[in-house]
């Protein structure tokens, strides 16, 4: 009985994968994932990716965060080729290469793995952080939200650490608990804050992202 309820939910998941205007879409622009849509209308609505910045990109696998990026700033919006700015990206996850991108594997609540990025930032003053990182998540909802929570602190530490003074922070959070704290966090650190909810994100997931803009205590 089990297994054919699960048959059921992944023939489900996968009729409406298949049938997502956004997959069709990936497909179609040459987007590993659907998700490059969401950072796409994030930008768009705020205006945050400009040629010939530096950015980093956290939690970028499979990469279509960087894809976006990456044609942004490149002249003409090319996929390959002439790059306007610097993109370092890193991830636990393995990653295909983009060109143009820095890519460091490991696990960012590592020290190493944080240095590993610091060094590739090199002292430059960073324009814009992106985190699409998540936890694996096991279903205790105190758990994940404690992981997940753990994961956008360390998002905006590194953000406080490296950002311009008007620089700016795009995290994944999800609806439930501990989000009011984290919303909170990002208003005791940025001087503009706004939470988004891009079409691209499904209706039935809890995911949301929260922009921050402009820190309120430069070091």
């Amino acid at each position: 009985m089990k297994k054919s309820k699960s048959k059921k939910v992944n023939r489900a998941w996968l009729n409406d994968h298949m049938n997502d205007p956004y997959v069709k879409l990936a497909q179609k622009d040459g987007y590993r994932a659907r998700a490059a849509y969401k950072l796409k209308e994030i930008d768009e609505t705020l205006g945050l990716v400009k040629p010939g910045q530096l950015i980093v990109d956290l939690g970028c696998a499979p990469g279509a965060w960087c894809q976006y990026l990456r044609r942004r700033l490149a002249p003409a919006g090319a996929s390959a080729g002439q790059l306007d700015g610097t993109l370092i990206g890193m991830d636990i996850l393995p990653m295909e290469p983009i060109e143009g991108v820095h890519f460091i594997q490991g696990d960012f609540r590592e020290p190493e793995v944080l240095a590993q990025v610091s060094a590739a930032v090199g002292g430059r003053p960073v324009d814009l952080v992106v985190s699409d990182m998540a936890p694996n998540l096991s279903g205790i909802e105190s758990a994940d939200a404690a992981r997940i929570q753990h994961l956008v602190e360390l998002a905006a530490e590194f953000a406080q650490a490296h950002l311009k003074p008007d620089g700016a922070l795009v995290v994944k959070l999800f609806h439930g608990s501990g989000y009011s704290q984290l919303v909170k966090m990002f208003k005791e650190t940025f001087r503009v804050v706004k939470p988004l909810k891009p079409k691209a994100s499904r209706d039935r997931s809890s995911e949301t992202f929260l922009v921050g803009i402009g820190l309120k205590h430069v070091r």
